[in-house]
């Protein structure tokens, strides 16, 4: 549960440190997921600033994270992308991005880009595969706003994967001849991975891509008030879906493998927004 009195302090803190830093904030954050590190090479300019000098934000302890904030220019669009998340299934605790996202929210972010790595469900997307998320499905019913008060609380997470933002994903890869799937994205709490049971459950309940995050950091964005667009990366087959262990080492290798093409396309999506009124605005 969030403590409010004991976290707007570090945010306040945090959006200081940022602001002396960076200067003013850019419109275009980016959560970097497993696989999609390698867009970090494509920022211009790039300063880097370590979580550890930003109070509120996590301490991540998962290989593969490396826990600093980038800022620079991706073509015409000014950009911050974090590199670590925190996951539920590090602590219990599903609030861990919230001093995070609402330091981005106060420092003047309206934008959030999540990307993750992900097990696929479909056959059509295999692994290498990348898919725009549209929805999600949050299997444990777990949620970071637990606890806050007034009415804000209550957010509508009816277009929680914002419609302008994706049809504007759909143009850039066709644009750039690659192809996006589209789909429905399940959180799985983890650290475990799911049982083929499970997996069946997932797929009947309309689920294409499973994960351990984005969800609960999808819903402190919204609550923050900033538009949300969600990729995921398909490292494998989920379970009962293909006669391959699954195991951290593998979404790991298979992220390598995949992760240059997903970071050109995430560099192309995010020079891109520059077309858009709405960011304009």
């Amino acid at each position: 549960m969030i403590n409010n009195n004991e976290l707007n302090p570090l945010i306040d803190a945090s959006v200081a440190r940022l602001q002396a830093e960076f200067g003013a904030a850019p419109e275009v954050a980016v959560v970097l997921g497993s696989g999609w590190a390698g867009a970090v090479d494509q920022v211009q300019g790039a300063k880097h600033l370590a979580y550890g000098e930003l109070p509120a934000f996590p301490r991540p302890k998962v290989e593969g994270h490396v826990s600093e904030v980038v800022v620079g220019m991706m073509g015409g669009q000014r950009v911050a992308m974090l590199r670590g998340r925190a996951h539920t299934y590090e602590s219990g605790d599903c609030t861990g991005m919230a001093g995070a996202l609402r330091s981005l929210k106060r420092w003047g972010v309206k934008v959030l880009i999540q990307t993750n790595a992900s097990g696929s469900l479909r056959p059509h997307m295999p692994p290498g595969s990348l898919m725009l998320i549209a929805d999600h499905i949050n299997a444990p019913q777990r949620s970071p706003l637990v606890g806050e008060p007034g009415s804000e609380r209550f957010v509508d997470m009816s277009s929680a994967y914002d419609a302008e933002l994706r049809a504007h994903a759909k143009k850039v890869a066709q644009t750039h001849n690659l192809k996006l799937g589209e789909g429905t994205y399940v959180w799985a709490l983890g650290p475990q991975f799911e049982t083929p049971a499970e997996i069946r459950m997932f797929a009947a309940w309309g689920a294409d891509a499973v994960g351990m995050s984005t969800v609960p950091e999808t819903i402190l964005a919204r609550h923050a008030g900033l538009r949300v667009m969600g990729l995921a990366l398909m490292t494998n087959m989920a379970a009962g879906l293909s006669a391959e262990a699954l195991t951290h080492a593998l979404t790991l290798q298979q992220a390598a493998v995949s992760g240059e093409r997903a970071a050109a396309f995430l560099a192309q999506l995010v020079a891109g927004l520059t077309e858009l009124a709405s960011l304009r605005a």
